[in-house]
């Protein structure tokens, strides 16, 4: 792997033999790094293979694409003709063409171990562990039942199992300070008393 420097030093390798260079003098010899990532972006050439922090790396494949470019040029080629025949081309047609020196598609050292990062966007969501069920509720898989006790100003306060009169008239006596600070901040229903 070879940062887009790295890259570019063995693409003017690689042409510095056999290569006429552009007919025209609108076509540089050796792409810059502003035209290999436009080569990138329209589909030109790869994209990079990995990066590094924010550091793209390229292989040998872009290597090959890139001479490729440049030597299809170097005979009056269109950008455009050059994609069309070298779309998904095979490493070993773009070899062909390229011409590139072994010793320049080695990159002399192993390639970086990458550390593979989780998709974590491409994976469907972990589903929530449930929360613990309240005492006197409904367990191992059914639902549990809701009751609403009415307070008074349109509060309803959620309860599960089912509250008998006696718990309802404590809930409603617990309830009393809450229901003034609700009313004193005009966060109740002054339609219905409480």
């Amino acid at each position: 792997m070879w940062t887009l420097d790295e890259l570019l030093d063995r693409v003017s390798a690689a042409l510095s033999a056999e290569y006429s260079g552009a007919p025209n003098g609108r076509v540089r010899d050796v792409p810059d790094k502003r035209a290999v990532r436009w080569y990138a972006t329209t589909g030109l050439v790869d994209r990079p293979s990995a990066m590094r922090g924010r550091t793209a790396l390229y292989d040998r494949r872009h290597l090959l694409q890139l001479v490729a470019v440049k030597r299809l040029q170097s005979q009056g080629r269109t950008l455009a003709d050059i994609q069309a025949e070298l779309a998904g081309a095979a490493d070993s047609a773009l070899a062909a063409i390229a011409r590139v020196p072994q010793a320049l598609l080695d990159s002399g050292d192993a390639p970086p171990v990458q550390a593979v990062r989780p998709r974590f966007w491409a994976e469907p969501a972990a589903a929530a562990p449930p929360a613990p069920a309240p005492p006197g509720t409904a367990v191992a898989g059914e639902a549990a039942v809701l009751n609403g006790v009415a307070l008074g100003g349109g509060t309803v306060l959620l309860v599960p199992g089912s509250p008998t009169a006696a718990d309802r008239a404590d809930i409603a006596a617990a309830a009393r300070p809450l229901l003034d600070l609700l009313a004193a901040r005009g966060l109740l229903n002054e339609r219905e008393p409480s």
